[in-house]
């Protein structure tokens, strides 16, 4: 079902991939998960997902510098694949559209090179590091897949991956990740965790960001 899904909506991009790799990113046989945005448990490691209740017929990412959030919630990677969402965040808020999810975090990255991402979303999303854009995939939209990559030093990086939910009923948010000379897998921040120098870690710095996607 996963691989169905995907292929009918970002085939076209993926075959297109300027990192000349047509392995699906997120190539899995199984059934979807159960949709998780997140939950209230806390993860100091994790994301922190602030959300946020949006106006009906917005059309692309709003600055949510602007916005209240509504609640909190908290995850180690995203991995929402196109689905029925009809029960809003219980304990939080019952919205199941027009609402959006800012999620913040620190990575520390080991290896430097080239990392691919890809953002499967729907409606739009967007992935920043160090506050430039890495990847973006705005606008409302189905389920579209679009991938690019920038070069990353050794270092720590603050990550953001915002994402908004236009009219009832489907989403997707699914975050992949290819680290240099490995293959795609699922973005968690798992991986990336603080070590135990990390006092002695610096700022990472983004450059060389290829094909970032639609604004």
């Amino acid at each position: 079902m996963r691989c169905l899904l995907f292929a009918i909506a970002a085939a076209h991009i993926l075959t297109a991939d300027p990192f000349q790799d047509t392995a699906d990113p997120f190539q899995d046989t199984s059934e979807p998960a159960p949709y998780t945005f997140g939950t209230s448990v806390v993860d100091s490691a994790g994301l922190q997902g602030r959300i946020y209740d949006l106006p009906a017929n917005t059309s692309k990412l709003p600055d949510f510098r602007r916005l209240t959030p509504v609640g909190t919630i908290y995850t180690s990677s995203l991995n929402v694949w196109p689905q029925s969402f009809t029960q809003g965040f219980p304990g939080i808020t019952d919205r199941y559209e027009w609402f959006g999810i800012e999620y913040t975090g620190k990575i520390y990255v080991e290896k430097p090179g080239t990392y691919r991402f890809s953002i499967l979303s729907d409606d739009g999303a967007r992935l920043r590091l160090n506050n430039k854009t890495v990847l973006s995939n705005d606008g409302q939209h189905g389920p579209t897949a679009v991938s690019s990559g920038a070069t990353l030093t050794r270092g720590v990086y603050e990550i953001a991956v915002e994402y908004f939910q236009g009219p009832r009923f489907s989403v997707a948010l699914v975050l992949g990740v290819a680290a240099p000379g490995e293959p795609w897998r699922i973005f968690d921040m798992h991986d990336f965790r603080p070590p135990n120098d990390m006092e002695k870690w610096s700022k990472g710095k983004v450059s060389a960001i290829q094909d970032p996607g639609r604004k």
